[in-house]
């Protein structure tokens, strides 16, 4: 029984740029975390809903950058996301988001707020780095219409995302440079996964 009130469980948070593999990084490191956390991927909750806010909206399918999108979108998923993970944390089950949070974790300050705000306690960052040139090819590769935008102004999508930049916070730095194909991982990257599962399961026994 989860001790609401009590210290949350652990939250992992998957973070990088958008095609830099978060998705399976999440997906490799929640199947080898003991005990299993709750994956809250953005995308997942919020795909189909941004999509109609954008049409309701009269803007592009593609337009997930920008002032507009952060003010009237990006808010309200990012706070979702940080109620939902409070919450579920409360009730002693892990839990582990992805997105690119690229505001939250280039501010140590900003980061301190969201971490208190997301119920203290551990937080671990694990930061997905992916070469530039590497990421524009992923990018075109998926043929995704959420990447219009950031395919037609790459070099400020890449000026504000710092794909291959590491955040000034502590974390784990997985690199996914060698991974053309977001469908299926390599070796060094599963391998990479691993040694951070075994490294934490091995601190909790």
């Amino acid at each position: 029984m989860g001790d609401h009130g009590g210290t949350p469980a652990p939250l992992w948070i998957v973070a990088g740029a958008p095609g830099a593999g978060k998705t399976t990084v999440a997906a490799l490191l929640a199947d080898r975390l003991d005990p299993h956390p709750a994956l809250l991927d953005k995308d997942t909750i919020y795909g189909s809903f941004v999509a109609a806010m954008l049409t309701a909206s009269g803007r592009e399918p593609g337009e997930r950058e920008g002032d507009w999108y952060d003010a009237t979108i990006k808010l309200h998923e990012y706070q979702g996301l940080t109620a939902t993970a409070r919450e579920i944390r409360t009730f002693g089950c892990p839990v582990l988001l992805v997105a690119p949070f690229t505001g939250q974790i280039r501010s140590p300050g900003r980061w301190e707020a969201w971490c208190a705000q997301l119920g203290g306690g551990e937080v671990h960052l694990v930061w997905v780095s992916c070469d530039p040139e590497i990421l524009r090819q992923r990018l075109l590769a998926r043929g995704s219409e959420r990447d219009g935008a950031k395919l037609a102004a790459y070099a400020q999508f890449i000026e504000r995302m710092r794909p291959d930049e590491p955040p000034p916070l502590p974390h784990f730095a997985i690199y996914n440079t060698n991974d053309r194909n977001e469908q299926q991982p390599s070796a060094h990257l599963v391998e990479q996964v691993e040694r951070l599962a075994r490294t934490v399961n091995g601190a909790r026994g």
